[in-house]
């Protein structure tokens, strides 16, 4: 089958692929919509960790159920569903210390496009249908579902473990798609003041709509000096880090409050060596700042949630998808649009047949 593949680090291409073999408690699957993410565009172009040869890519998906195995009870052929990008091995020990992300190794339940074949490509498996897909509740529409299965659910980890108390003010460092549905979870989480960091009109548009209080840019100065201007030099509640170089991880821990604060970090830091921590602001190693960095939440549960938060209007996150495409051929040209982020996007959907 045909499949768009990772060759060798930055080089992509079509590839003949072997068709997907059902396992008991697996289904195959059919995307119908899927959407390229920077990750895919540092797993090309970052350099980071070997990759099989002609990995097939791709993690961001809503399929058609084609197949299942003996042992599924809640999907049939036929049925639309959201595909987490984060896909753990629920039958893996390490489930039972509750690591759902690093269980058997380390990023382990990233599986599609790292570890496994990713779902661009005509058909794709999913070992595990009943712990895995996510069911797409009546009205929510492909858009919307396509941005709960990675974007929604990132950003929304990032808000979750920034220990976000009603009133506080917290800073998003980075308003890309998951930049700004963190802002969207910190306003849900009880933030009074949210103060976003970026500088692309669209996206200061969008931080605006989903809660920003104010958005600052490194064109008007040092970042964390504004932040401290604006906080009487406490710093912030929390910072949540969705994008930047290895500078924003120092200045996240400059800008946040000593004794309380949180820093919470959602942002891939590629290539090689260490990220920075500053001394000063972290008070020697006793500043008392929280750091807490993670891999996004998912499996089945977890997406059904971020589609309810959909359902019921609390989120908008169809307003993130600014570009859309159609047939499988194109995967290749919106992987491109991501990498080169042109003024006007934020998030490309291509549609394929069903």
């Amino acid at each position: 089958m045909k499949a768009f593949v990772l060759k060798e680090p930055g080089v992509v291409g079509w590839a003949e692929v072997p068709d997907p073999v059902l396992t008991p408690y697996g289904a195959i699957l059919k995307p119908i919509a899927v959407a390229p993410c920077s990750s895919d565009v540092h797993t090309v172009f970052g350099g980071g960790s070997r990759k099989a040869p002609n990995l097939v890519l791709g993690h961001e998906c809503v399929a058609k159920v084609l197949e299942v195995g003996e042992l599924v009870r809640d999907f049939k052929p036929g049925e639309i569903v959201a595909v987490p990008a984060i896909t753990p091995d629920w039958r893996d020990r390490g489930i039972q210390e509750c690591n759902f992300k690093h269980a058997s190794a380390p990023f382990s339940g990233h599986q599609l496009g790292r570890t496994q074949p990713g779902v661009f490509s005509e058909r794709f498996l999913i070992p595990d249908a009943d712990t895995t897909l996510a069911k797409i509740p009546e009205g929510v529409s492909l858009e919307q579902a396509l941005m709960c299965v990675d974007v929604v659910t990132t950003g929304f980890t990032g808000a979750e473990n920034a220990n976000i108390k009603f009133g506080d003010t917290v800073v998003v460092m980075g308003i890309g798609p998951i930049g700004l549905m963190a802002v969207a979870g910190a306003k849900l989480s009880g933030a009074s003041r949210i103060l976003a960091v970026g500088s692309r009109p669209k996206c200061v548009d969008m931080a605006y709509r989903f809660g920003a209080t104010e958005v600052l840019s490194y064109k008007n100065g040092d970042i964390v000096a504004q932040v401290m201007e604006r906080t009487n030099g406490l710093g912030a509640d929390s910072v949540i880090i969705c994008g930047g170089n290895d500078e924003v991880f120092a200045q996240a821990i400059d800008m946040v409050r000593y004794g309380i604060g949180t820093v919470s970090n959602v942002n891939y830091f590629g290539g090689t060596g260490n990220l920075p921590f500053p001394k000063f602001s972290g008070g020697r190693g006793m500043a008392g700042k929280t750091i807490h960095t993670e891999l996004a939440c998912g499996g089945r549960v977890r997406i059904e949630r971020m589609l309810s938060m959909v359902k019921y209007g609390r989120i908008e996150p169809e307003l993130l998808v600014t570009h859309k495409l159609s047939g499988l051929d194109n995967i290749e040209k919106a992987l491109y649009l991501m990498k080169e982020k042109p003024a006007d996007l934020i998030k490309v959907m291509v549609t394929l047949e069903e």
